[in-house]
């Protein structure tokens, strides 16, 4: 049975992966010319239920087996009674195998085949079955000029398996990709349906295992677990006799001159997410501001590093960053941290601290950079980070020994022992200021009542971005704090506080 997008399976594979998984239905004694009819039989009932009223379809096909996938739909569309064409981008002659059975079927059904070129006039529904997981490199000519005249063309788009041009390990689109409003993917899930660029390009997504049996995905090795509702760590829930010391101290130190606000959200979110006690560390200025804004805090004004060591000693977890800066002032409290033997958080500034080498990261640390601080940790570019998003953030985790959260769309959770989770929910109205702080805190709160740190990021990335998406429902102008009491709901509904 397909799958919406609520229900898609936890694992997620690689390219080569899922080509072994083809391999072993295969071997097993499914032909694969019959998972080709599952893959194109999938595909046409999901273009039915997308575009009902669809009356012309045309079908964009490269030379591999996604071309086979699309010869076959043109053939069952045909059949339906649509007015069907295929634009061969690839030279038909040159499909081999189950691809070119796939081909000689929609001539046999009587399929107009066309040559494809730059002239060439696409209506109706696009059928995207150009280039499969097997790309690695940049679009090459004519592939290339094909994609961008779907993204130009205003019509509605299904892809085969992936949308051409996106790398099925990465999420990057290799120099152009398709902008899909539908894609129709088979037997596993690639990690790259759900991070990088692929926001942009997948469009609604819909999985069907070409009915493999359990025993084909045994022992075959996943590139990341997708985080939902149903497998995502839990609080336990509280015992009628509770009090504020089961449940952690958190102590959040930031927020220089001029950056007063970002420790604040921190600091809000941390009370409101189930921390016992909140104590706040920042510039005297800020503390009128803190006792308005968080009467329920202890807010210690501190001039200087001194001041926080006797704190260090009551405290059970660490968020530092939000509002830090880098001046000495930041610099001097984060020398503090490094030298507490404590669970912690880093963000922000204390990243790009670390990344000047001016300290070192003290274990049982949660890190969590969006990618230019991602880049500066690992001293090269966004670009480079934005690339190969999964690689990243395990080569920061192994550097750092360190629980990293590579935040994003597709934001990932990785740890040094090489898990790898992946939260897809958000919304385009989660882009503006302050929703890292107000991560930040939430995983802070999460650590101080006793989670191991990538539980505590996994569950924070995911409460952080279901929250974002109920809220970004109403259209721009999201605020961060907007997110604080979204979150306590959520947490409240995925682990109830009582029994």
């Amino acid at each position: 049975m397909p799958h919406t997008k609520d229900e898609l399976p936890d694992a997620l594979y690689g390219a080569a992966q899922v080509r072994e998984l083809d391999a072993r239905l295969i071997a097993a004694g499914t032909p694969g010319f019959e998972l080709m009819q599952r893959a194109a039989h999938a595909t046409w009932r999901a273009l039915v239920r997308q575009w009902p009223s669809a009356t012309e379809l045309t079908v964009l096909a490269g030379h591999g087996n996604n071309a086979g996938d699309g010869y076959l739909v043109a053939a069952m569309a045909q059949r339906a009674g649509l007015l069907v064409r295929v634009l061969a981008v690839g030279d038909p002659r040159q499909l081999q195998g189950d691809a070119a059975s796939a081909h000689a079927e929609s001539s046999t059904h009587g399929v107009a085949i066309q040559g494809w070129s730059a002239d060439s006039e696409l209506r109706g529904v696009i059928l995207d079955a150009l280039l499969g997981t097997g790309l690695s490199g940049d679009v090459r000519e004519p592939y290339a000029t094909a994609i961008n005249a779907i993204n130009v063309s205003g019509l509605p788009v299904a892809a085969v398996d992936i949308p051409s041009g996106l790398c099925a390990d990465t999420g990057r689109a290799l120099g152009v990709a398709v902008c899909a409003d539908l894609t129709v993917t088979f037997i596993g899930l690639k990690l790259g349906l759900f991070t990088g660029d692929a926001a942009d390009h997948v469009g609604a997504l819909l999985f069907n295992d070409l009915q493999a049996p359990a025993e084909t995905y045994r022992d075959i090795p996943v590139r990341a677990q997708r985080l939902n509702a149903a497998n995502l760590p839990r609080l336990a829930p509280r015992a009628p006799a509770s009090h504020k010391g089961r449940f952690g101290h958190v102590l959040l130190i930031g927020g220089d001159h001029g950056f007063g606000g970002a420790i604040l959200l921190s600091t809000e979110t941390a009370l409101h997410s189930g921390a016992g006690m909140v104590s706040l560390a920042t510039r005297p200025e800020h503390v009128p501001a803190a006792l308005t804004r968080v009467p329920e805090a202890m807010v210690l004004g501190t001039s200087s590093a001194n001041q926080l060591m006797g704190l260090l000693e009551k405290v059970s977890t660490l968020v530092v960053g939000p509002g830090l800066g880098q001046a000495s002032w930041g610099r001097a409290l984060l020398s503090a941290a490094a030298n507490a033997a404590l669970p912690q958080v880093w963000d922000a500034d204390a990243l790009n601290l670390l990344a000047s080498d001016f300290v070192q990261l003290p274990k049982d640390c949660v890190i969590t950079p969006h990618p230019g601080e991602a880049a500066r940790l690992l001293g090269i570019s966004t670009a480079d980070v934005q690339a190969d998003r999964p690689a990243a953030a395990l080569a920061l985790s192994k550097k750092y020994t360190a629980v990293v959260v590579l935040k994003g769309a597709g934001s990932l959770i990785a740890h040094p022992d090489g898990r790898l989770a992946l939260c897809h929910q958000g919304h385009p109205a989660m882009a503006t200021a302050g929703l890292g702080d107000v991560l930040a805190g939430l995983t802070g709160a999460l650590l101080a009542q006793g989670m191991a740190g990538f539980d505590a990021a996994c569950l924070a990335v995911w409460l952080h971005a279901n929250a974002g998406q109920q809220q970004g429902k109403f259209g721009r102008g999201l605020a961060a704090s907007d997110l604080i009491p979204a979150i306590r709901q959520l947490l409240e509904e995925q682990a109830p506080c009582l029994k």
